[in-house]
């Protein structure tokens, strides 16, 4: 069995800035994720721009430098694959950790391919693996995905997209540009307020001008396989339909929490941790990231979170 001061769940780039926090501090550490380096970022859709700019998506001040201002995501795999290299982080990757609990003064985990004690444990996986099911008829059809990565294969074909936030929107009218068929049906009365500021009066554009259907105050009540069912405003409709991109976003690994004893707060089921710390109810047990919203995913980005790398390790040398 591995010993180290600190096992880090999740190789995204808090994950990362983590690693190099305890390099830099001359802890010894362990990095694993169960997909590739920056997993999430690498199943964003193939042209995705990311909203914050390039200099707020840095790490341990190494530079990126992009070609516009906001960063695609090509160019943050690049970014990120390359500090990891610059930086001498060896993370161990399809890697799952199936198994963690706290015994006397250590931790215990147990990954898909070996045993591990730590001192302390930092959890910074994300929530980009679970998707946060319609739970309708239908959604298990193969027509149906929760992820979107390009458009081509939606050309010419009637494609129904559920959501109203920028993957929804992205989505849309990127199928738009490709020949689809595009409907828009979205839970809410507008598109979302959050949407990129720079997408949003096209999205609305294409959307006035008939280019573009959506139903607002709409929920997806059945699919089948040449048609969905939604209600708008309480009236059920029914439209034909080849395929549905269901952007209706994603969950943390809430299960995983509970295995680790965190406890989990409110409706929200925010997991209860020190923000001047990231320490949670489990002594030397940390959080990083996204993970640190619960079901508000959109509460924690790159650019907000870089610095609980910096108290978690802090806390650990105090």
């Amino acid at each position: 069995m591995r010993s180290t001061d600190l096992f880090i769940i999740g190789a995204g780039p808090i994950g990362i800035s983590c690693a190099i926090e305890a390099k830099h501090k001359g802890l010894d550490y362990i990095l694993v994720d169960k997909g590739c380096l920056v997993n999430s970022l690498y199943n964003y859709p193939l042209g995705m721009q990311f909203f914050s700019s390039s200099d707020r998506l840095e790490l341990d001040q190494i530079p990126f430098c992009s070609i516009e201002s906001k960063p695609k995501r090509n160019e943050a795999l690049e970014y990120y694959r390359r500090v990891v290299e610059s930086r001498g982080i060896t993370p161990q990757l399809f890697e799952k950790v199936v198994h963690l609990e706290k015994q006397e003064d250590n931790f215990i985990i147990q990954t898909t391919k070996e045993s591990y004690k730590a001192k302390n444990v930092v959890i910074a996986t994300g929530f980009f693996d679970i998707p946060n099911l319609m739970n309708v008829p239908g959604e298990e059809l193969n027509k149906v995905t929760h992820y979107f990565k390009e458009a081509h294969l939606y050309s010419n074909q009637k494609v129904a997209v559920v959501g109203a936030s920028n993957s929804a929107i992205d989505a849309a009218l990127a199928c738009y540009r490709k020949g689809a068929e595009v409907t828009l049906i979205i839970r809410g009365p507008e598109v979302g307020p959050r949407v990129k500021y720079w997408v949003r009066p096209d999205i609305l554009n294409r959307i006035e001008e008939g280019s573009i259907k959506a139903y607002y105050n709409a929920e997806v009540s059945e699919i089948t396989p040449d048609q969905i069912s939604f209600l708008e405003n309480g009236s059920p409709k029914t439209i034909e339909n080849d395929f549905v991109i269901a952007m209706t976003g994603y969950l943390p690994d809430f299960e995983f929490l509970k295995m680790a004893q965190i406890n989990l707060e409110g409706s929200n089921l925010k997991p209860s941790y020190d923000p001047s710390t990231m320490e949670t109810n489990i002594p030397g047990l940390f959080l990083a990231g996204v993970i640190c919203g619960g079901m508000e995913t959109h509460k924690w980005f790159i650019e907000n979170s870089r610095d609980h790398a910096q108290k978690i390790v802090s806390r650990i040398l105090s």
